[in-house]
């Protein structure tokens, strides 16, 4: 009969590990640019860690994702950057652009996602505003280019403003000329503000210009 032998379980144990790390490795350099990009969306948990305790909903923003998908992105061996550009329209009004681009050593994969910018929101300097819109549309680039569906998430679930974004949707721009025009021009001179003439017109920064000088 044959001698058997004891085999020592955890050289084994060893082994199959030692097997298993350079098979994955290997496997995870053979996937292209798009494999990894599904692989990753369908991995990635971003969870709500943000509350707002006014309107008693949690939320997820820009590093919640981000501090998520790290981890994934190193596994990969992929490189995920965000950039922002600024576009002003003809019509004076601005908005911040941001690009995601996920890529490779092979290629690259982008999505854009866009958020206006409103310099006169209450409470908040002009880099503040700025910045809140970069955040805004970072996180909507990033939920492009992972999947991730915020349907039920604060943006589209957040009513405590309604009342006000209404009152502002129902007012009309001041023309850069005509009697609205020569009459908001006579308010200001006559001790009005810029703030006033918003309560009853939406301005554009060019005809704002146009009113101060």
């Amino acid at each position: 009969m044959p001698c058997l032998k004891k085999v020592n379980t955890k050289i084994i144990s060893i082994i199959s590990i030692l097997f298993c790390n350079v098979s994955w490795n290997l496997y995870i350099c053979l996937m292209n640019i798009y494999e990894k990009l599904v692989d990753i969306q369908g991995r990635l948990k971003a969870p709500k860690n943000q509350y707002n305790s006014f309107g008693k909903y949690k939320y997820r923003n820009c590093e919640d994702i981000l501090e998520s998908v790290k981890p994934l992105l190193v596994e990969h061996k992929v490189v995920l950057t965000i950039s922002d550009k600024v576009i002003e329209l003809d019509n004076g009004l601005s908005f911040v652009e941001s690009t995601a681009q996920f890529k490779d050593i092979e290629g690259g994969i982008e999505v854009s996602a866009q958020a206006g910018i409103d310099p006169n929101k209450k409470g908040m300097d002009v880099a503040q505003c700025f910045g809140s819109s970069s955040s805004y549309a970072r996180k909507y680039a990033l939920n492009g280019l992972f999947l991730i569906d915020d349907t039920k998430d604060a943006d589209s679930t957040n009513k405590h403003d309604t009342k006000s974004n209404a009152v502002a949707d129902d007012m009309s721009w001041l023309p850069d000329s005509g009697s609205k025009f020569d009459n908001a021009r006579k308010a200001l001179k006559s001790g009005k503000t810029m703030q006033d003439i918003r309560k009853h017109y939406k301005v554009s920064k060019k005809v704002e210009q146009l009113l101060n000088t």
